[in-house]
This record gives C-alpha cells, sequence and structure tokens, in this order.
C-alpha cells in the first residue's frame, strides 16, 4: 500500500522560518525514482576512502573476507536509521533542519542540524583536496614541470601548482552548488555507471596481470602487519567505525528523499545503492592492492599513488578523470547538503541553499584540508568512532520522538511557526543527548591521550569501542521514558 505523502495545507510563507529551500516538496515535483536515488549512494560510495576502507582493518589483523564483513554488517546496521528517516522526507517533504525542528525545538533544531553539518565542512575540505591532487597528477602528465613550481611556505606546505588544482576543483564543487539539487541529480545519475565502470576495469586489470583471483586472494593474507591479533577485538570498534562512516548521512538522508516519488523508491535505491556499493568497491581495494604486492612486490593502497606507475598516458588520464569525478559526486551529495542546510536553518529568510553552500566553500579552504591529510593517524578511533556518538545521540532521539512517541505524525504547519508547540529548545532531546554521551566520554579522553587508561577503568575503555551503539541506545531510551512521564502529568 502507497503511504500519503502529506502536502502543506496553510500558508506560512511569511514566517522567518520559511524559504523556498525548506518549503515541503510538493508531490508534482518529485522527480526522483530508485534509479536516482541509488545513484546518489553509488555517487557517494565511490570514493577513495571507500577504496582504502578495508586497509586499516587489514592492517589490524583482518583478513580480506572478515573485513568486508565488517564492511556489509557496518552498512547494513546504519541502513536501519537511514531508512526510518528518510521515511520522513518522503512523506512530508521537508530537510532535515526542518525536521530537527520537531524533535530539538524551533531553536534547538538550529545547533543539531549545525552538529551534522560543521563536520562535513571537514569532509569537504578534505575531499575537494584529494580531487584536487588527482587533477595534479593528471597536471604532471603533460607539464612535469609543475612539480618545480614555487613553494607557498611553511605556513602553506604545498607549491603554487598543488593550491591551484586545489582551487580548480574547488571551483568545480562551488559551480554545481551554484546550479541546485536538480543539477546534482542529474550529475549524480550520469557519474555512477561511469564510477561503476572505472571501478570494473582496475578490478579487470589486477586479475589479467595476476592471472588467478586465487592467487590474488591468497596475497592479500601479506597486508596484515599484526595476524595474530584476536578478530573479535578487532571486530566491535571497526564495525561501529563502519556505522559512523555513513552515520553522519542517516540523519540528513530527508534532505534528499524528500525529492522522491514514493517510499518504495526511497527505500529500494538505498538498498541497491549503499551496501553493494561499499562491499564491491572495498572489495576492489583490496584486490588491487593485494595484486600489486604481486606486480611490483609492494603493498599499494593509494590509488593515486598506484596510477603513477603506469606509463601509459592514456590510462593515468582515464584513471584521474575517474578519480575525479568519483570525488567531485561524493563531496558535492555527501559534505554540502547538510551543511548548506544548516547554515541556512540559522536564517532561513536570509540565508539560502546556495549561499549554505557558498560558506561551506569558504570554510573547506580555511581548515587547510592538505594539513589534516598529512596526519591521518587515529582515523577510525579518533575521528569515525568519537563522531558517531554525537550523530547516534541525535538519530536515537529522532526516531524515539517521531516513531514511539508521536507515533508517525506531526503538524507541517506548525513546523514553520516560531509561536507553535515546537517552539524554543526541547528539554528531553537535549538531556537525553548529553546524557547518552557522557558514558563514552572517558574512553574518547583515553583515545586521544588526555587521561590514562588506569584512571577510568577496562570498562569505560572498551565501551567506547561501541560508542554509536551506546549512545543511539541511550538517547532513544531516555527519550522515550521522558516523554512519557511529561505525558502522565
Amino acid at each position: 500500500m502507497k503511504e500519503e505523502i502529506v502536502e502543506l495545507t496553510e500558508d506560512v510563507s511569511s514566517s522567518p522560518l520559511y524559504s523556498e529551500d525548506f518549503a515541503p516538496v510538493p508531490l508534482a515535483k518529485r522527480s526522483w525514482n530508485s534509479t536516482n536515488i541509488a545513484a546518489i549512494w553509488i555517487g557517494m560510495a565511490v570514493c577513495i576512502p571507500t577504496y582504502m576502507l578495508a586497509s586499516s582493518l587489514i592492517n589490524q589483523g583482518m583478513n580480506w573476507w572478515q573485513a568486508l564483513i565488517t564492511i556489509l554488517l557496518g552498512n547494513l546496521i546504519v541502513l536501519i536509521p537511514m531508512i526510518l528517516n528518510a521515511r520522513v522526507g518522503t512523506k512530508y517533504g521537508i530537510p532535515l533542519p526542518v525536521f530537527l525542528r520537531l524533535n530539538f525545538g524551533i531553536d534547538g533544531a538550529v545547533l543539531a542540524s549545525l552538529l551534522r553539518g560543521l563536520v562535513a565542512c571537514g569532509w569537504f575540505g578534505i575531499q575537494t583536496w584529494i580531487g584536487g591532487a588527482a587533477i595534479y597528477q593528471l597536471a604532471l602528465v603533460f607539464i612535469p614541470g609543475l612539480a618545480n613550481s614555487p613553494f607557498l611556505g611553511d605556513f602553506m606546505g604545498i607549491n603554487l601548482a598543488q593550491f591551484a588544482c586545489f582551487l580548480i576543483f574547488w571551483a568545480m564543487n562551488i559551480y554545481i552548488i551554484h546550479k541546485g539539487i536538480e543539477t546534482m541529480k542529474v550529475f549524480e545519475t550520469w557519474a555512477a555507471p561511469f564510477l561503476l565502470l572505472i571501478g570494473a576495469g582496475m578490478l579487470v586489470w589486477a586479475w589479467s596481470e595476476v592471472g588467478s583471483m586465487g592467487e590474488i586472494l591468497e596475497a592479500s593474507y601479506t597486508l596484515s602487519q599484526n595476524s595474530e591479533v584476536e578478530f573479535w577485538r578487532i571486530f566491535w570498534p571497526n564495525l561501529t567505525a563502519m556505522v559512523g562512516f555513513w552515520a553522519t548521512l542517516s540523519l540528513n538522508i530527508p534532505d534528499f528523499t524528500r525529492y522522491a516519488k514514493s517510499q518504495r523508491d526511497q527505500i529500494r535505491g538505498q538498498i541497491l545503492g549503499l551496501p553493494t556499493t561499499m562491499v564491491f568497491y572495498s572489495f576492489i581495494g583490496i584486490a588491487v592492492t593485494s595484486a600489486t604486492v604481486i606486480i611490483f612486490g609492494e603493498a599499494i593502497w593509494d590509488p593515486v599513488v598506484l596510477l603513477g606507475k603506469f606509463d601509459s598516458a592514456f590510462v593515468v588520464i582515464l584513471s584521474m578523470l575517474g578519480l575525479t569525478i568519483a570525488t567531485l559526486s561524493t563531496n558535492i551529495a555527501a559534505n554540502v547538503v547538510a551543511p548548506a542546510n544548516g547554515f541556512a536553518n540559522i536564517a532561513p529568510k536570509k540565508i539560502s541553499f546556495k549561499m549554505g553552500g557558498y560558506i561551506t566553500g569558504v570554510i573547506g579552504i580555511v581548515i587547510f584540508p592538505w594539513k589534516l591529510m598529512a596526519d591521518p593517524s587515529g582515523y577510525i578511533f579518533t575521528w569515525l568512532i568519537a563522531y558517531s556518538a554525537l550523530l547516534g545521540a541525535i538519530a536515537g532521539v529522532m526516531i524515539s520522538d517521531y516513531y514511539l512517541v508521536r507515533k508517525g505524525t506531526l503538524n507541517l504547519a506548525d513546523l514553520y511557526k516560531n509561536d507553535g508547540p515546537y517552539k524554543g529548545w526541547n528539554k528531553p532531546a537535549w538531556i537525553a543527548f548529553v546524557l547518552s554521551i557522557l558514558p563514552v566520554v572517558p574512553g574518547f579522553l583515553v583515545t586521544v591521550n588526555a587521561i590514562s587508561a588506569e584512571s577510568v577503568g577496562t570498562f569505560l575503555v572498551d565501551l567506547y569501542s561501541y560508542a554509536w551503539f551506546v549512545t543511539f541506545a541511550l538517547s532513544l531510551l531516555l527519550y522515550y521514558l521522558m516523554s512519557k512521564k511529561v505525558d502522565k502529568k
């Protein structure tokens, strides 16, 4: 049975909380089918971090199939809150900041959406640097002398050509932001099959060079730096990290599914696009890297470095073009939409989605992402798990509030009223948010070497490995209990 699409029946256009960007998308303007939704996910999932995702798992002691199972399970788990939150976007046609007004209050939603958006600003800068690096490597094929371009000093830490390529790729992102969300849909739909072909081509190359997939997979066992480690000890923190990889999108998925034609389209598109692509591209990363051990005598995880080994200009050009498109498609969808809407939610009448995107772009430059990339240590434990804790707490409140407390209903017009039932800050939501995070704080402080493990005990240190699960479950339960208590009064 097709679920009802609820449209706005009251004129709230004069409200300061209303804008054309935040207005519910009417059914007549819904143009995204399951193929478009799947293409968005393929475009986001096909990127260098996905290609290299299994490397950290294997380096810690997993074998190739254990790494793939961990990646698959993490993506199937995060798919649950993803689809649940996506349903709200499709049913009401609203983006994340408007949805958060229901859970965290009209004023509280500004902070909640910024918590989601600010991490994307960091990722935007990092992915823009990766895309610029691909352009730089491509330029070196034609103009090798660019490697000797003037060094911009220790403060910048890169040469002029590298910075110029970074700005060129940055400008590509800004252009798509300027053209709007429909241009993004067209770009992602066009890029998806091309990216899948590039990945398949890399796999075919590795297979043909070695001659046996069995030999390639056997070589993968040489990639581990710690093959004696107990599997279950590294499985749980890495599973949490795999959930954290897309925990950001599990919150702002309504930003995309508000354009879906139906619930069936968004559910089918996500199931087809997310877990399959993540496992497929992670496997390509494992297989190709394992093949490099046989072909070049060393493991080359970074595809940009690998492409530098090829003598054919055509192969380098095609591959770098693929990397550029892959990074662009990931960056626009995963790292622009959420912060753009988050900044716009500060003052919807004054800050448009495009202006929010431009702000994101500026932040992506001033954080000097190439310096962040220079020290990738602690990527899983310090970054993905830590931020997954915050996002798990927000997701728990969202799902508890909408599905358990409000039973899947809301007043659409009231989301745009400053003096309506959702005004101010929803205190139970923020109390649940803070309390759910507290148990994992000691483990985080130990991880960043702020305190010693002995000072907090083994239990709290180990608990941090389950950060997303802990904060999600606690915030969901705490919010539900507090809301039921309020109802009884």
